[in-house]
């Protein structure tokens, strides 16, 4: 449970935060963990820092001050209270990027991963850091270009280093693969749209059946077979058959926009990934 005095501490740095008062914010949430030590979201808090819009929430005091080193710190203390605080790696791996220690905020992420392996800010992550560690050891291998040259980045896909283009080529592969089950998805719903109307079509046209007609001979389709079915029995494997189709829909509706998401997700981390390597 909360320490009120602590919860108090919090508040006020939070409002210091979001006057862009780092010092002022540090200063209360520093009081928080006087308060309250074991508590990580203060830690958290007075650690953040700025990352995207996603994070600007839990963006805060060391970040906005570029203070990377006690940002690590504090994301360091989060781990170490509460070892399942996914953003504690997160935010340790960002500031370790930050100072150019790739190699440890690649171990960071491979943490966190351990704990939540499909977390996609992680994953996202090391696919940046990545690219900027292998920006950097080709800085420090190849010698200096003139001036001209180097005024001129290139984007294009083919003139990325092997392991960037290898990287951009898997998450391709995984783009063309969701795309393609975006599409039998989608055609699995029209199929299922087809089938219910059709349904909806032959009770519609039983329902207007005159009294003197509800007793005429009907037949089901079995297969390849037409079988004599009583009307009641007709009536309700109608019911049945539409009800079964709009489950259907309704499911493959749902993963469709999965589907969807999923292949922007794709698409924006492949311009993200080539844009972060050719402008190192």
């Amino acid at each position: 449970m909360s320490n009120p005095d602590a919860e108090a501490k919090k508040e006020l740095g939070n409002e210091a935060f979001a006057a862009n008062d780092y010092d002022e914010a540090i200063k209360q949430y520093t009081a928080a963990i006087a308060i309250d030590s074991k508590n990580c979201v203060y830690y958290s808090n007075r650690r953040c820092w700025k990352l995207s819009i996603k994070w600007t929430k839990f963006s805060a005091c060391y970040g906005g001050k570029k203070d990377w080193a006690s940002a690590a710190t504090d994301a360091k203390e989060c781990i170490k209270i509460n070892p399942a605080f996914i953003k504690g790696y997160y935010r340790l791996a960002t500031a370790q990027s930050e100072q150019q220690q790739y190699d440890a905020a690649l171990a960071t992420i491979k943490q966190g991963l351990a704990i939540e392996p499909d977390n996609p800010q992680l994953q996202k992550q090391m696919r940046l850091i990545k690219a900027k560690r292998t920006t950097a050891k080709r800085t420090e291998t190849q010698p200096e270009r003139n001036s001209a040259s180097s005024a001129t980045p290139t984007t294009s896909y083919h003139n990325l280093n092997p392991t960037i283009q290898k990287e951009v080529y898997d998450l391709q592969q995984q783009l063309v693969s969701t795309t393609k089950e975006y599409r039998t998805v989608k055609a699995n719903i029209l199929r299922a749209q087809k089938e219910k109307r059709s349904h909806e079509l032959t009770k519609s046209e039983l329902d207007k059946l005159p009294p003197s007609k509800m007793e005429v001979k009907m037949y089901r389709s079995v297969g390849k077979m037409f079988m004599l079915t009583p009307r009641s029995e007709v009536m309700t494997h109608l019911d049945e058959s539409i009800e079964r189709e709009s489950m259907i829909e309704s499911d493959l509706e749902g993963k469709l926009d999965y589907l969807e998401r999923r292949m922007k997700s794709q698409q924006a981390n492949i311009a993200e990934l080539t844009k972060s390597a050719a402008s190192e």
